[in-house]
């Protein structure tokens, strides 16, 4: 009895082994599962027999995330385009040239007297000093035209923090970086090294003319967010200042008569830079536009310059 309890024991489990294996040749394998921070990426195969990806966020990664009140992000990049808004006296300039030694008034404003002295300011004098141009081709505007397509901006933030302040909507956000700022003239106009510097009229056609500035800054802002722990959904909004130090400036010429001419100089260049920064985004995608406060040059020419374009691998 014991023998024949045995047997059949062993038949039942023999069939079972066997029945498993034919439910395994039958039944498909588990899809593999794979997670990079807050990406779900599930592999797998679709009624055709396939290999078929789909993905998803791993909200409970994004809660996690949101424990903590500082979050870093390294190495965030910006594309765009420079421009700026002009607001010279190129009208007084005109008139200081066309009347170099003598005073008067014009249009119910004062011409500076410009005998035995110079003019370091953003005043008509201050102008002719630093644009100087003969009374029978005044100074306009368009000679400092730029071809905005090609004035390019980019900008590495070594490091953005974003500090919470009110449940991770409200939040201060700053970081520091370099601003690299490219400025492309249509113009054939060149910058004079020296004190003062002045910039003239050239003879020579340039392909390429061009003023580059870089500045280390820190921008500070406060930030909005619509919806913290889904990132790809939210909408972002940033609005603060920002400060900056010139570290270097040159120029770059290109030209068939002299070939390629680059000058290292400060340009009369302003060496501090204030403004304000923004930024603006759904999900990934996000726009940033900068606006200086404080002018470009440090005397003679007024010009803001502004910054607009995309921002790579920021929060």
């Amino acid at each position: 009895m014991k023998h024949k309890f045995l047997l059949i024991l062993l038949l039942v489990l023999c069939g079972g082994w066997a029945h498993a294996q034919k439910a395994d040749k039958n039944t498909p394998a588990p899809p593999d599962t794979i997670q990079i921070k807050g990406l779900v990426i599930i592999k797998g195969k679709n009624d055709k027999g396939r290999t078929s990806y789909k993905f998803y966020n791993d909200t409970s990664y994004a809660r996690q995330k949101l424990k903590r009140n500082l979050q870093t992000k390294w190495f965030v990049f910006d594309l765009g385009f420079n421009n700026y808004i002009d607001r010279s006296d190129y009208n007084g300039a005109s008139f200081v040239n066309y009347y170099p030694n003598g005073s008067s008034y014009y249009n119910g404003a004062v011409a500076y007297n410009t005998v035995g002295n110079t003019s370091y300011d953003y005043s008509a004098k201050g102008l002719a000093t630093f644009a100087p141009r003969d009374a029978s081709e005044p100074l306009t505007p368009s000679e400092f035209r730029l071809i905005t397509g090609k004035s390019i901006n980019f900008n590495i933030w070594l490091f953005q923090q974003r500090l919470n302040i009110t449940k991770h909507k409200l939040n201060l956000l700053y970081a520091l970086g370099l601003e690299m700022n490219n400025y492309r003239y249509a113009r054939n106009i060149t910058y004079l090294p020296g004190y003062p510097t002045q910039i003239i009229r050239d003879s020579v056609e340039f392909s390429k003319n061009k003023l580059f500035a870089e500045y280390i800054s820190v921008p500070v802002m406060l930030n909005f967010n619509s919806n913290p722990a889904r990132p790809n959904r939210a909408f972002q909004a940033s609005l603060g200042v920002s400060g900056g130090y010139l570290l270097k400036s040159r120029t770059k010429q290109v030209s068939e008569e002299r070939g390629k001419v680059r000058k290292t100089d400060d340009f009369n260049l302003n060496k501090w830079r204030f403004g304000l920064t923004s930024e603006l985004g759904y999900g990934p995608v996000k726009l940033y536009a900068n606006f200086a406060l404080t002018a470009l040059h440090d005397y003679g020419l007024q010009q803001y310059p502004f910054s607009i374009g995309i921002r790579l691998n920021g929060f």
